[in-house]
């Protein structure tokens, strides 16, 4: 439908709901309030001219088990049910997918209780998984290096930009709009109990606004006139592949035992869906927010990264591991000879670059990294704030969860 605005004289889009950023959770977003609502006009805007650019077109393609997230929290919850609604999702749309199984590898003494909380933290999400050890990880992986290793069969690998490409589809194909190259420059009210998104495609006009917007989710709140307890810092994920003459050295997922006071975790092995296997990522600040790489700079973002005062408190806190993470991304040799704690056999030569991605990760004044989703709700917006893996596997239910809350507000 169109209006006429008033107020400016141009002629605005209007509509139930409008959804902000077009990676995967905004398109589950999307996708699960038309299956609630199917009569609801809905518009999303995406910056890029297509859908799926950043953070989700970077994912490696795990469908998360659940193992690692605090019991009762939104990430423990939404992965284990967002992974099976995904699952369905992938056998109804003929996407393909797969159920490989993972270990998670303790490879000296000191690792092994770190490695049995992580079990038991299994154990109390519900999560399927069993400690073996030397013997049995050889049967899994032979090439891995371990004193003793949680073998998680439930972890799977998926396509997730291949999930967007049909999520815009099942959208566009139940009426909503999907606008391109719409970057939001403001969002304000209207005066008449609705809001306005104001972005460099026009104007649109909503009931009710999610913000999905990633890597810009706490700039999008801030211009609704929010306060988003948090800011958000991009960290560059670098990564390698395997030849396909060193392939043979992984044959599904072989992850570290993660450290409990700091929320990346490790570099690792990951067998992708189309073929090849990954290995990383590390973790270093990104001078940009969509810096994929070192020469990737933006001014203002590395000057609003730096004024905040709850990154320097996370420097503080982490420097010697944040300086561990900068080596291994100097020197392949560094990166090499952490992937090799894993994979003995593993040579520099076996590896070439693969691209990078970049986690919008949040960060509190205090700095603290926030390890669990975020939702930020205000008058007729939702904000999510933090939504770092296991996003992607829990997509579908954050949709849910998000179209739950706009519904009570509705029926309120």
């Amino acid at each position: 439908m169109i209006i006429g605005d008033v107020g400016s004289g141009k002629i605005m889009e209007q509509c139930d709901l409008a959804v902000i950023g077009g990676g995967i959770v905004g398109l589950a977003t999307a996708y699960c309030a038309l299956q609630r609502f199917p009569d609801w006009r809905l518009i999303l805007l995406e910056k890029e001219p297509r859908v799926a650019v950043h953070q989700t077109g970077h994912n490696s393609g795990v469908l998360h088990s659940g193992i690692y997230y605090r019991p009762g929290s939104l990430k423990a919850i939404n992965c284990r049910a967002g992974k099976l609604a995904m699952e369905a999702f992938c056998r109804l749309e003929e996407i393909p997918f797969e159920i490989c199984g993972k270990v998670i590898v303790a490879t000296c003494s000191s690792e092994l209780a770190a490695l049995r909380a992580v079990y038991e933290r299994g154990l109390a999400n519900g999560v399927p998984c069993k400690l073996v050890n030397q013997a049995a990880l050889a049967e899994l992986e032979p090439h891995a290096a371990g004193l003793e290793a949680i073998h998680v069969p439930e972890t799977g690998i998926v396509d997730y930009r291949q999930v967007c490409e049909r999520l815009v589809q099942r959208v566009i194909e139940r009426g909503a709009q999907v606008v391109l190259s719409a970057q939001v420059r403001e969002v304000r009210r209207d005066g008449g109990g609705g809001m306005v998104v104001v972005t460099t495609q026009g104007d649109f006009a909503a009931r009710q606004i999610v913000n999905c917007a990633g890597l810009h989710c706490d700039r999008v709140a801030r211009a609704s006139g929010d306060a988003p307890p948090a800011k958000i810092i991009p960290f560059r994920g670098e990564y390698y592949r395997l030849l396909p003459s060193a392939e043979h050295l992984c044959r599904n997922l072989i992850y570290p035992v993660p450290d409990p006071d700091f929320p990346f975790l490790g570099v690792h092995f990951t067998r992708m869906i189309g073929g090849g296997v990954e290995c990383g990522p590390n973790a270093v600040l990104a001078m940009a927010r969509e810096g994929y790489r070192w020469r990737d700079f933006q001014a203002a973002d590395l000057f609003e990264t730096l004024a905040y005062p709850g990154f320097w408190r996370l420097a503080a806190r982490y420097w010697r591991t944040g300086l561990g993470e900068i080596w291994r991304s100097l020197s392949k040799r560094a990166f090499v000879i952490a992937l090799q704690r894993m994979i003995p056999d593993l040579k520099a030569e076996d590896l070439e670059t693969a691209p990078a991605g970049v986690r919008a990760q949040a960060v509190a004044q205090d700095g603290a990294m926030l390890d669990d989703f975020l939702l930020l709700e205000s008058p007729r917006i939702l904000h999510v704030c933090n939504a770092p893996s296991p996003a992607a596997t829990a997509s579908l239910n954050i949709g849910r969860l998000v179209v739950e809350k706009l519904a009570s507000r509705r029926d309120g």
